[in-house]
Protein backbone atom coordinates (compact mmCIF):
# COMPACT_ATOMS: atom_id res chain seq x y z
CA UNK A 1 0.00 0.00 0.00
CA UNK A 2 1.18 3.12 -0.70
CA UNK A 3 0.49 6.51 0.52
CA UNK A 4 -1.64 7.97 -1.84
CA UNK A 5 -3.84 4.54 -1.05
CA UNK A 6 -4.24 5.94 2.42
CA UNK A 7 -5.66 9.15 0.69
CA UNK A 8 -8.44 7.18 -1.06
CA UNK A 9 -12.05 7.86 -0.29
CA UNK A 10 -14.13 4.69 0.32
CA UNK A 11 -15.78 5.42 -3.26
CA UNK A 12 -11.96 5.00 -4.77
CA UNK A 13 -11.15 2.12 -3.03
CA UNK A 14 -13.82 0.06 -4.24
CA UNK A 15 -13.48 1.33 -8.05
CA UNK A 16 -9.75 -0.32 -7.38
CA UNK A 17 -10.70 -3.43 -5.92
CA UNK A 18 -13.73 -4.21 -8.48
CA UNK A 19 -11.10 -3.66 -11.41
CA UNK A 20 -8.47 -5.94 -9.12
CA UNK A 21 -11.04 -8.16 -9.12
CA UNK A 22 -12.01 -8.46 -12.84
CA UNK A 23 -14.48 -6.07 -13.13
CA UNK A 24 -14.57 -4.56 -16.23
CA UNK A 25 -18.05 -2.63 -16.74
CA UNK A 26 -20.31 -0.68 -15.34
CA UNK A 27 -23.72 -0.28 -16.09
CA UNK A 28 -24.99 3.08 -14.36
CA UNK A 29 -28.04 5.45 -13.60
CA UNK A 30 -26.64 7.38 -10.91
CA UNK A 31 -28.11 10.06 -8.52
CA UNK A 32 -26.75 12.11 -6.28
CA UNK A 33 -25.75 9.63 -3.09
CA UNK A 34 -23.27 7.99 -5.57
CA UNK A 35 -21.66 10.86 -7.17
CA UNK A 36 -18.36 10.01 -5.26
CA UNK A 37 -18.36 6.39 -6.89
CA UNK A 38 -18.95 8.33 -10.31
CA UNK A 39 -16.08 10.46 -9.49
CA UNK A 40 -13.83 7.35 -8.64
CA UNK A 41 -15.18 6.01 -11.96
CA UNK A 42 -13.48 9.21 -13.43
CA UNK A 43 -10.14 8.92 -11.56
CA UNK A 44 -9.51 5.39 -11.49
CA UNK A 45 -8.88 4.01 -14.94
CA UNK A 46 -9.88 0.49 -15.94
CA UNK A 47 -14.04 0.90 -15.99
CA UNK A 48 -15.98 0.97 -18.80
CA UNK A 49 -19.30 2.88 -17.96
CA UNK A 50 -22.25 2.16 -19.99
CA UNK A 51 -24.77 4.58 -19.28
CA UNK A 52 -29.12 3.50 -18.87
CA UNK A 53 -31.73 5.97 -18.94
CA UNK A 54 -33.87 3.83 -16.45
CA UNK A 55 -32.72 1.51 -14.11
CA UNK A 56 -34.37 -2.11 -15.60
CA UNK A 57 -31.69 -1.23 -18.94
CA UNK A 58 -29.24 -1.04 -16.66
CA UNK A 59 -29.82 -4.61 -14.88
CA UNK A 60 -31.14 -6.00 -17.75
CA UNK A 61 -27.93 -5.39 -19.64
CA UNK A 62 -25.52 -6.50 -16.75
CA UNK A 63 -27.98 -9.97 -16.69
CA UNK A 64 -27.30 -9.86 -20.91
CA UNK A 65 -23.23 -9.04 -20.03
CA UNK A 66 -23.13 -12.25 -17.46
CA UNK A 67 -24.55 -15.00 -19.78
CA UNK A 68 -22.18 -14.02 -22.62
CA UNK A 69 -19.25 -13.36 -20.92
CA UNK A 70 -19.35 -15.53 -17.77
CA UNK A 71 -18.34 -12.67 -15.80
CA UNK A 72 -20.17 -10.10 -13.33
CA UNK A 73 -20.26 -6.65 -14.56
CA UNK A 74 -21.29 -3.69 -12.12
CA UNK A 75 -24.63 -2.09 -11.84
CA UNK A 76 -24.60 1.23 -10.30
CA UNK A 77 -28.62 2.44 -8.99
CA UNK A 78 -29.50 5.01 -6.85
CA UNK A 79 -30.98 4.51 -3.21
CA UNK A 80 -34.30 2.32 -3.04
CA UNK A 81 -36.55 4.20 -5.91
CA UNK A 82 -33.97 3.02 -8.22
CA UNK A 83 -33.34 -0.40 -6.85
CA UNK A 84 -37.15 -0.75 -7.33
CA UNK A 85 -37.03 0.26 -10.84
CA UNK A 86 -34.54 -2.57 -11.66
CA UNK A 87 -35.87 -5.40 -9.92
CA UNK A 88 -37.84 -7.02 -12.41
CA UNK A 89 -34.74 -7.80 -14.67
CA UNK A 90 -32.82 -8.68 -11.31
CA UNK A 91 -35.60 -10.81 -10.80
CA UNK A 92 -34.90 -12.48 -14.24
CA UNK A 93 -30.97 -12.35 -13.75
CA UNK A 94 -32.15 -14.54 -10.35
CA UNK A 95 -33.67 -16.88 -12.65
CA UNK A 96 -31.29 -17.19 -15.07
CA UNK A 97 -28.38 -17.95 -12.71
CA UNK A 98 -26.38 -14.44 -13.75
CA UNK A 99 -23.61 -13.19 -11.99
CA UNK A 100 -24.44 -9.48 -11.42
CA UNK A 101 -23.01 -7.00 -8.71
CA UNK A 102 -25.38 -4.25 -7.76
CA UNK A 103 -23.70 -1.10 -6.01
CA UNK A 104 -26.53 0.53 -4.65
CA UNK A 105 -26.15 4.41 -3.22
CA UNK A 106 -27.97 5.21 -0.39
CA UNK A 107 -28.19 8.26 2.01
CA UNK A 108 -25.39 8.79 4.78
CA UNK A 109 -25.65 6.65 7.34
CA UNK A 110 -26.22 9.58 10.00
CA UNK A 111 -29.07 11.22 7.48
CA UNK A 112 -31.40 8.31 7.54
CA UNK A 113 -33.27 8.93 11.23
CA UNK A 114 -34.42 12.18 9.48
CA UNK A 115 -36.75 10.20 7.11
CA UNK A 116 -35.74 12.51 3.63
CA UNK A 117 -38.01 11.57 0.62
CA UNK A 118 -35.54 8.78 -0.93
CA UNK A 119 -35.11 7.37 2.30
CA UNK A 120 -36.22 3.43 1.85
CA UNK A 121 -36.07 0.61 2.73
CA UNK A 122 -33.45 -0.57 0.78
CA UNK A 123 -32.10 -4.03 1.69
CA UNK A 124 -35.75 -5.12 2.01
CA UNK A 125 -35.84 -4.22 -1.65
CA UNK A 126 -32.86 -5.66 -2.34
CA UNK A 127 -32.92 -9.19 0.19
CA UNK A 128 -35.72 -10.90 -2.67
CA UNK A 129 -33.34 -10.91 -5.69
CA UNK A 130 -30.20 -10.97 -4.03
CA UNK A 131 -27.93 -14.08 -3.21
CA UNK A 132 -25.93 -11.73 -1.07
CA UNK A 133 -26.28 -8.67 0.61
CA UNK A 134 -24.52 -6.42 2.67
CA UNK A 135 -24.75 -2.41 3.40
CA UNK A 136 -21.12 -1.02 4.15
CA UNK A 137 -21.25 0.72 7.72
CA UNK A 138 -17.51 2.64 7.35
CA UNK A 139 -15.44 3.56 4.01
CA UNK A 140 -12.84 1.17 5.72
CA UNK A 141 -14.92 -2.11 4.79
CA UNK A 142 -15.80 -0.50 1.50
CA UNK A 143 -13.16 -2.54 -0.35
CA UNK A 144 -13.79 -5.93 1.05
CA UNK A 145 -17.04 -5.86 1.00
CA UNK A 146 -16.96 -5.34 -2.76
CA UNK A 147 -14.22 -7.79 -3.16
CA UNK A 148 -17.01 -10.20 -1.45
CA UNK A 149 -19.30 -9.35 -3.78
CA UNK A 150 -17.48 -10.57 -6.78
CA UNK A 151 -16.57 -13.26 -5.35
CA UNK A 152 -20.29 -13.68 -4.44
CA UNK A 153 -21.32 -12.48 -7.79
CA UNK A 154 -19.13 -15.36 -9.54
CA UNK A 155 -20.37 -18.10 -7.39
CA UNK A 156 -21.63 -21.16 -9.43
CA UNK A 157 -23.78 -20.50 -11.96
CA UNK A 158 -23.56 -16.84 -10.65
CA UNK A 159 -25.77 -14.74 -8.49
CA UNK A 160 -27.16 -11.67 -7.61
CA UNK A 161 -24.60 -9.81 -5.44
CA UNK A 162 -25.94 -6.64 -4.00
CA UNK A 163 -23.60 -3.69 -2.25
CA UNK A 164 -25.37 -0.69 -0.57
CA UNK A 165 -23.49 2.17 -0.36
CA UNK A 166 -24.51 4.75 1.79
CA UNK A 167 -22.89 8.12 1.14
CA UNK A 168 -20.37 8.87 3.53
CA UNK A 169 -18.93 5.47 3.44
CA UNK A 170 -18.38 6.48 0.02
CA UNK A 171 -16.68 10.21 0.52
CA UNK A 172 -15.04 9.26 3.87
CA UNK A 173 -11.05 8.00 3.95
CA UNK A 174 -10.79 4.66 3.61
CA UNK A 175 -7.26 2.23 3.75
CA UNK A 176 -7.11 1.75 0.16
CA UNK A 177 -7.99 -1.49 -2.13
CA UNK A 178 -8.40 -4.59 -0.75
CA UNK A 179 -7.47 -7.98 -2.15
CA UNK A 180 -9.20 -10.03 -4.95
CA UNK A 181 -11.71 -12.57 -2.82
CA UNK A 182 -11.60 -16.32 -4.20
CA UNK A 183 -14.96 -17.51 -5.00
CA UNK A 184 -16.49 -20.21 -3.48
CA UNK A 185 -15.38 -23.82 -5.69
CA UNK A 186 -18.20 -25.00 -7.62
CA UNK A 187 -19.74 -28.51 -5.78
CA UNK A 188 -19.08 -31.81 -7.74
CA UNK A 189 -22.05 -33.94 -7.92
CA UNK A 190 -21.60 -37.07 -5.39
CA UNK A 191 -21.02 -40.43 -7.30
CA UNK A 192 -23.54 -42.09 -5.41
CA UNK A 193 -25.96 -39.41 -6.88
CA UNK A 194 -24.46 -40.27 -10.54
CA UNK A 195 -24.45 -44.08 -9.52
CA UNK A 196 -28.48 -44.16 -8.87
CA UNK A 197 -29.39 -41.86 -11.98
CA UNK A 198 -27.05 -44.85 -14.15
CA UNK A 199 -29.74 -47.74 -12.74
CA UNK A 200 -32.27 -45.23 -13.83
CA UNK A 201 -31.52 -45.42 -17.52
CA UNK A 202 -30.74 -49.15 -17.28
CA UNK A 203 -34.24 -50.12 -16.46
CA UNK A 204 -35.17 -49.56 -20.23
CA UNK A 205 -38.19 -47.79 -18.25
CA UNK A 206 -39.26 -44.77 -20.74
CA UNK A 207 -36.89 -41.50 -19.55
CA UNK A 208 -37.01 -37.36 -20.03
CA UNK A 209 -33.54 -35.68 -19.18
CA UNK A 210 -34.67 -31.87 -18.66
CA UNK A 211 -31.54 -29.77 -18.67
CA UNK A 212 -30.77 -26.33 -18.38
CA UNK A 213 -27.36 -23.99 -17.46
CA UNK A 214 -24.11 -24.38 -18.41
CA UNK A 215 -25.28 -28.07 -19.72
CA UNK A 216 -27.11 -26.29 -22.84
CA UNK A 217 -23.51 -25.19 -24.41
CA UNK A 218 -22.33 -27.23 -27.74
CA UNK A 219 -19.95 -29.70 -26.15
CA UNK A 220 -21.67 -30.74 -22.72
CA UNK A 221 -24.91 -31.08 -24.83
CA UNK A 222 -22.85 -33.47 -27.69
CA UNK A 223 -22.14 -35.21 -24.16
CA UNK A 224 -26.03 -35.73 -23.17
CA UNK A 225 -26.92 -36.47 -26.47
CA UNK A 226 -24.40 -39.29 -26.17
CA UNK A 227 -25.94 -40.72 -23.16
CA UNK A 228 -29.51 -40.41 -24.41
CA UNK A 229 -28.78 -42.48 -27.82
CA UNK A 230 -26.55 -45.01 -25.80
CA UNK A 231 -29.98 -45.64 -23.25
CA UNK A 232 -32.76 -44.53 -25.31
CA UNK A 233 -33.16 -41.63 -23.53
CA UNK A 234 -35.02 -38.32 -24.89
CA UNK A 235 -33.33 -34.55 -24.43
CA UNK A 236 -35.31 -31.81 -23.14
CA UNK A 237 -34.39 -28.04 -21.97
CA UNK A 238 -36.53 -25.99 -19.54
CA UNK A 239 -39.33 -23.53 -21.34
CA UNK A 240 -36.44 -20.80 -20.97
CA UNK A 241 -33.03 -20.72 -20.57
CA UNK A 242 -30.34 -18.92 -19.95
CA UNK A 243 -27.83 -19.66 -22.83
CA UNK A 244 -29.07 -22.39 -25.47
CA UNK A 245 -25.66 -23.18 -28.23
CA UNK A 246 -27.97 -24.50 -31.25
CA UNK A 247 -28.17 -24.63 -34.70
CA UNK A 248 -26.56 -26.28 -37.46
CA UNK A 249 -24.05 -29.38 -36.68
CA UNK A 250 -25.17 -28.83 -32.90
CA UNK A 251 -27.63 -31.03 -30.80
CA UNK A 252 -31.28 -30.48 -31.47
CA UNK A 253 -33.07 -29.62 -28.85
CA UNK A 254 -36.50 -29.93 -27.98
CA UNK A 255 -37.62 -27.44 -25.07
CA UNK A 256 -40.79 -27.95 -22.42
CA UNK A 257 -43.48 -26.42 -24.02
CA UNK A 258 -44.83 -23.10 -22.13
CA UNK A 259 -49.21 -24.16 -22.64
CA UNK A 260 -49.96 -26.14 -20.26
CA UNK A 261 -51.97 -28.91 -22.21
CA UNK A 262 -48.98 -29.10 -24.55
CA UNK A 263 -46.54 -29.35 -22.03
CA UNK A 264 -48.67 -32.69 -20.16
CA UNK A 265 -48.67 -34.69 -23.59
CA UNK A 266 -45.49 -34.21 -23.92
CA UNK A 267 -44.30 -35.50 -20.67
CA UNK A 268 -47.28 -37.88 -20.42
CA UNK A 269 -44.93 -41.27 -21.76
CA UNK A 270 -42.06 -40.60 -19.21
CA UNK A 271 -41.71 -43.07 -16.14
CA UNK A 272 -39.02 -41.38 -15.18
CA UNK A 273 -37.85 -37.30 -15.07
CA UNK A 274 -34.49 -36.98 -14.78
CA UNK A 275 -33.27 -33.02 -14.06
CA UNK A 276 -29.65 -31.56 -14.72
CA UNK A 277 -29.52 -28.20 -13.26
CA UNK A 278 -33.13 -27.69 -13.58
CA UNK A 279 -36.05 -27.89 -11.71
CA UNK A 280 -39.20 -30.59 -12.61
CA UNK A 281 -41.70 -28.79 -14.88
CA UNK A 282 -43.72 -27.12 -13.58
CA UNK A 283 -46.96 -24.52 -15.34
CA UNK A 284 -45.70 -20.82 -15.63
CA UNK A 285 -49.48 -20.43 -13.59
CA UNK A 286 -52.38 -21.81 -11.78
CA UNK A 287 -55.25 -22.76 -13.99
CA UNK A 288 -58.70 -24.10 -13.03
CA UNK A 289 -59.18 -27.88 -13.14
CA UNK A 290 -55.24 -28.35 -14.36
CA UNK A 291 -52.37 -29.72 -12.41
CA UNK A 292 -49.15 -27.42 -11.49
CA UNK A 293 -46.75 -30.14 -12.18
CA UNK A 294 -46.02 -31.00 -15.98
CA UNK A 295 -44.86 -34.21 -15.42
CA UNK A 296 -47.20 -37.69 -14.68
CA UNK A 297 -48.10 -38.11 -11.33
CA UNK A 298 -46.57 -41.55 -11.67
CA UNK A 299 -43.14 -40.42 -12.39
CA UNK A 300 -40.28 -40.78 -10.55
CA UNK A 301 -38.21 -37.11 -10.48
CA UNK A 302 -34.12 -37.57 -9.85
CA UNK A 303 -31.74 -34.98 -9.54
CA UNK A 304 -28.60 -35.99 -11.55
CA UNK A 305 -27.20 -31.94 -10.43
CA UNK A 306 -28.44 -28.89 -8.39
CA UNK A 307 -28.42 -26.07 -10.06
CA UNK A 308 -25.40 -24.90 -7.96
CA UNK A 309 -23.69 -28.45 -8.79
CA UNK A 310 -20.91 -28.76 -11.81
CA UNK A 311 -23.07 -30.09 -14.19
CA UNK A 312 -21.06 -30.17 -16.93
CA UNK A 313 -18.57 -32.30 -15.35
CA UNK A 314 -21.56 -34.66 -13.78
CA UNK A 315 -22.82 -35.35 -17.49
CA UNK A 316 -19.34 -36.32 -17.93
CA UNK A 317 -18.84 -39.09 -14.98
CA UNK A 318 -22.39 -40.64 -15.97
CA UNK A 319 -21.40 -40.36 -19.95
CA UNK A 320 -18.17 -42.56 -18.14
CA UNK A 321 -20.20 -45.01 -16.21
CA UNK A 322 -22.60 -45.67 -19.36
CA UNK A 323 -19.89 -46.35 -21.54
CA UNK A 324 -21.86 -43.87 -24.06
CA UNK A 325 -18.58 -42.18 -24.87
CA UNK A 326 -18.08 -43.93 -28.37
CA UNK A 327 -21.87 -43.06 -29.62
CA UNK A 328 -22.39 -40.62 -31.79
CA UNK A 329 -24.49 -37.26 -31.18
CA UNK A 330 -27.24 -36.56 -32.88
CA UNK A 331 -26.39 -33.32 -34.38
CA UNK A 332 -28.44 -30.58 -36.81
CA UNK A 333 -27.63 -31.85 -40.53
CA UNK A 334 -31.01 -30.34 -42.10
CA UNK A 335 -30.53 -27.91 -44.45
CA UNK A 336 -31.80 -24.04 -43.06
CA UNK A 337 -35.28 -23.18 -44.69
CA UNK A 338 -35.72 -21.25 -48.15
CA UNK A 339 -37.01 -17.82 -47.83
CA UNK A 340 -40.61 -18.23 -48.21
CA UNK A 341 -42.05 -17.40 -52.03
CA UNK A 342 -45.54 -16.53 -50.86
CA UNK A 343 -44.45 -12.67 -49.34
CA UNK A 344 -47.09 -12.81 -46.38
CA UNK A 345 -45.98 -11.28 -43.53
CA UNK A 346 -46.99 -13.89 -41.09
CA UNK A 347 -44.69 -15.18 -38.12
CA UNK A 348 -43.90 -18.59 -39.17
CA UNK A 349 -42.44 -16.85 -43.17
CA UNK A 350 -40.91 -14.05 -40.53
CA UNK A 351 -38.98 -16.75 -38.97
CA UNK A 352 -38.35 -18.61 -41.69
CA UNK A 353 -36.38 -15.76 -43.02
CA UNK A 354 -34.59 -14.52 -40.34
CA UNK A 355 -33.06 -18.57 -39.88
CA UNK A 356 -32.27 -18.53 -43.49
CA UNK A 357 -30.18 -15.26 -43.20
CA UNK A 358 -28.62 -15.47 -39.57
CA UNK A 359 -24.72 -15.13 -39.47
CA UNK A 360 -22.56 -17.90 -38.06
CA UNK A 361 -22.13 -17.42 -34.69
CA UNK A 362 -25.18 -14.97 -34.17
CA UNK A 363 -26.45 -14.29 -30.40
CA UNK A 364 -30.04 -14.21 -30.36
CA UNK A 365 -32.24 -12.35 -27.70
CA UNK A 366 -35.62 -13.95 -27.76
CA UNK A 367 -38.60 -11.88 -26.28
CA UNK A 368 -41.20 -12.88 -29.28
CA UNK A 369 -43.48 -14.12 -26.95
CA UNK A 370 -46.39 -15.25 -28.57
CA UNK A 371 -43.84 -15.61 -31.71
CA UNK A 372 -41.44 -17.41 -29.27
CA UNK A 373 -42.35 -20.72 -30.91
CA UNK A 374 -42.40 -20.68 -34.47
CA UNK A 375 -39.01 -18.26 -33.79
CA UNK A 376 -37.55 -21.35 -31.87
CA UNK A 377 -38.66 -23.94 -34.32
CA UNK A 378 -37.63 -22.45 -37.66
CA UNK A 379 -34.21 -21.28 -36.52
CA UNK A 380 -33.44 -24.57 -35.17
CA UNK A 381 -31.35 -25.26 -38.62
CA UNK A 382 -29.65 -21.75 -38.93
CA UNK A 383 -25.52 -20.89 -38.73
CA UNK A 384 -24.18 -21.84 -35.61
CA UNK A 385 -25.81 -19.38 -32.75
CA UNK A 386 -26.32 -18.85 -28.99
CA UNK A 387 -30.15 -18.34 -28.35
CA UNK A 388 -31.14 -16.41 -24.97
CA UNK A 389 -34.07 -16.21 -23.58
CA UNK A 390 -36.30 -14.78 -20.60
CA UNK A 391 -36.11 -16.74 -17.45
CA UNK A 392 -38.21 -15.00 -14.62
CA UNK A 393 -40.78 -14.29 -16.90
CA UNK A 394 -40.81 -10.72 -16.25
CA UNK A 395 -41.23 -9.01 -20.05
CA UNK A 396 -39.18 -6.00 -21.00
CA UNK A 397 -35.68 -8.00 -20.84
CA UNK A 398 -35.09 -7.99 -24.67
CA UNK A 399 -33.88 -5.02 -25.20
CA UNK A 400 -31.57 -5.08 -22.22
CA UNK A 401 -29.82 -8.49 -22.55
CA UNK A 402 -29.68 -7.32 -26.46
CA UNK A 403 -27.59 -4.49 -24.77
CA UNK A 404 -25.16 -6.03 -22.77
CA UNK A 405 -24.64 -9.64 -25.04
CA UNK A 406 -23.58 -6.87 -27.53
CA UNK A 407 -21.20 -5.02 -24.86
CA UNK A 408 -19.88 -8.27 -23.91
CA UNK A 409 -19.38 -9.99 -27.48
CA UNK A 410 -18.64 -6.76 -29.70
CA UNK A 411 -17.28 -8.99 -32.72
CA UNK A 412 -20.51 -10.90 -32.78
CA UNK A 413 -23.77 -9.72 -34.13
CA UNK A 414 -26.62 -9.89 -32.23
CA UNK A 415 -30.34 -10.42 -33.44
CA UNK A 416 -33.07 -9.44 -30.87
CA UNK A 417 -36.32 -10.98 -31.42
CA UNK A 418 -38.90 -7.87 -30.09
CA UNK A 419 -42.78 -8.52 -29.27
CA UNK A 420 -44.02 -4.75 -29.41
CA UNK A 421 -45.48 -4.90 -25.64
CA UNK A 422 -42.51 -5.75 -24.03
CA UNK A 423 -40.60 -3.71 -25.87
CA UNK A 424 -42.10 -0.72 -24.79
CA UNK A 425 -40.70 -1.39 -20.83
CA UNK A 426 -37.51 -0.81 -21.61
CA UNK A 427 -37.05 0.90 -25.13
CA UNK A 428 -34.82 3.30 -23.72
CA UNK A 429 -32.13 0.53 -24.24
CA UNK A 430 -31.93 1.54 -28.13
CA UNK A 431 -30.60 4.98 -27.04
CA UNK A 432 -27.76 3.03 -25.18
CA UNK A 433 -27.83 1.25 -28.43
CA UNK A 434 -26.91 3.78 -30.59
CA UNK A 435 -25.02 5.66 -27.96
CA UNK A 436 -22.32 2.89 -27.89
CA UNK A 437 -22.75 1.89 -31.19
CA UNK A 438 -23.71 -1.63 -30.44
CA UNK A 439 -24.18 -4.04 -32.77
CA UNK A 440 -27.81 -5.20 -33.14
CA UNK A 441 -30.28 -5.57 -35.60
CA UNK A 442 -33.91 -5.63 -33.84
CA UNK A 443 -36.57 -7.34 -35.60
CA UNK A 444 -40.05 -5.40 -33.97
CA UNK A 445 -42.84 -7.81 -34.10
CA UNK A 446 -45.87 -5.11 -34.26
CA UNK A 447 -49.25 -6.88 -33.74
CA UNK A 448 -50.11 -3.91 -31.67
CA UNK A 449 -51.50 -6.21 -28.35
CA UNK A 450 -50.68 -7.98 -25.87
CA UNK A 451 -51.92 -11.34 -27.93
CA UNK A 452 -50.23 -13.43 -24.93
CA UNK A 453 -52.85 -11.83 -22.80
CA UNK A 454 -55.42 -12.42 -25.16
CA UNK A 455 -54.77 -16.08 -24.78
CA UNK A 456 -53.95 -16.13 -20.96
CA UNK A 457 -57.72 -14.81 -20.67
CA UNK A 458 -59.40 -17.91 -22.02
CA UNK A 459 -56.90 -20.38 -20.59
CA UNK A 460 -57.55 -19.08 -17.12
CA UNK A 461 -61.11 -19.75 -17.40
CA UNK A 462 -61.92 -15.64 -16.87
CA UNK A 463 -64.02 -15.30 -19.82
CA UNK A 464 -66.21 -17.95 -22.46
CA UNK A 465 -66.53 -18.55 -25.53
CA UNK A 466 -63.98 -17.39 -28.04
CA UNK A 467 -64.16 -13.51 -27.32
CA UNK A 468 -63.86 -11.45 -24.39
CA UNK A 469 -65.40 -8.08 -23.74
CA UNK A 470 -64.76 -4.84 -25.06
CA UNK A 471 -63.23 -3.27 -22.02
CA UNK A 472 -61.29 -6.41 -21.23
CA UNK A 473 -59.83 -6.23 -25.33
CA UNK A 474 -59.22 -2.71 -24.50
CA UNK A 475 -56.55 -3.58 -21.97
CA UNK A 476 -54.52 -5.63 -24.54
CA UNK A 477 -54.80 -3.71 -27.46
CA UNK A 478 -51.91 -1.37 -28.18
CA UNK A 479 -53.90 1.23 -30.48
CA UNK A 480 -55.19 4.60 -30.59
CA UNK A 481 -53.01 5.72 -31.69
CA UNK A 482 -50.79 2.76 -33.09
CA UNK A 483 -47.01 2.41 -31.92
CA UNK A 484 -44.59 3.84 -34.46
CA UNK A 485 -41.42 2.19 -33.80
CA UNK A 486 -39.44 3.23 -36.56
CA UNK A 487 -39.96 6.76 -35.21
CA UNK A 488 -39.65 5.63 -31.80
CA UNK A 489 -36.28 4.51 -32.52
CA UNK A 490 -34.87 7.47 -34.46
CA UNK A 491 -36.21 9.38 -31.55
CA UNK A 492 -33.37 6.98 -29.88
CA UNK A 493 -31.00 7.78 -32.67
CA UNK A 494 -31.55 4.22 -33.96
CA UNK A 495 -31.89 3.71 -37.59
CA UNK A 496 -34.70 1.55 -38.76
CA UNK A 497 -36.91 0.61 -41.13
CA UNK A 498 -40.76 -0.90 -41.56
CA UNK A 499 -41.39 -4.41 -43.21
CA UNK A 500 -44.60 -4.93 -44.55
CA UNK A 501 -44.31 -8.15 -46.59
CA UNK A 502 -41.34 -11.11 -46.83
CA UNK A 503 -39.32 -9.10 -49.98
CA UNK A 504 -39.12 -5.78 -48.01
CA UNK A 505 -38.69 -8.06 -45.15
CA UNK A 506 -35.62 -9.20 -46.77
CA UNK A 507 -34.25 -6.02 -47.80
CA UNK A 508 -34.35 -4.24 -44.12
CA UNK A 509 -33.30 -7.51 -42.62
CA UNK A 510 -29.78 -7.25 -45.11
CA UNK A 511 -29.53 -3.69 -44.40
CA UNK A 512 -29.54 -4.11 -40.45
CA UNK A 513 -27.20 -7.32 -40.78
CA UNK A 514 -25.11 -5.35 -42.89
CA UNK A 515 -25.02 -2.38 -40.12
CA UNK A 516 -22.23 -2.35 -37.68
CA UNK A 517 -24.45 0.02 -35.40
CA UNK A 518 -27.68 -1.09 -34.29
CA UNK A 519 -30.42 -0.88 -36.89
CA UNK A 520 -34.54 -1.66 -35.66
CA UNK A 521 -36.81 -3.38 -38.22
CA UNK A 522 -40.90 -2.97 -37.54
CA UNK A 523 -42.24 -6.29 -39.01
CA UNK A 524 -46.05 -5.01 -39.27
CA UNK A 525 -48.33 -8.12 -38.70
Amino acid sequence: MTASDNQMNGAESLVHTLIDSGVEVCFSNPGTSEMHFVAALDKVAGMRCVLGLFEGVVTGAADGYYRMKDKPAVTLLHTGPGLANGIANLHNARKAGSGVVNIVGDHATYHVEYDAPLTADVEGLAAPVSGWLKTSTSATEVATDGATAVAQANTYPGQVATLILPANTAWEKSDGPAQQVTATSTPRVPTSRIESVVSVLRSGEPTAIVMTGHCLRAEALETASKIAATCGAHLFGQTSNARLERGAGRVPLRTVPYPVDAAIKTLAPYKNIITVSAKAPVAFFAYPDKPSCLYPADSNVHVLAHANEDCVEALHELADLLNANAAMPILQTDPVAAIPTNNALDVKNIAATIAHLLPDNAIVIDESITAAVPMFQETSRAAPHDWLQICGGSIGAGFPLATGAAVACPDRKVVALQADGSGMYTLQALWTQARENLDITTVLLSNRAYAILKHELKNVGATTGDHAGNIALDMMELNRPDLDWVALARGMGVEGGRATDIKSLVAELKKGLQSEGPYLIEAIL
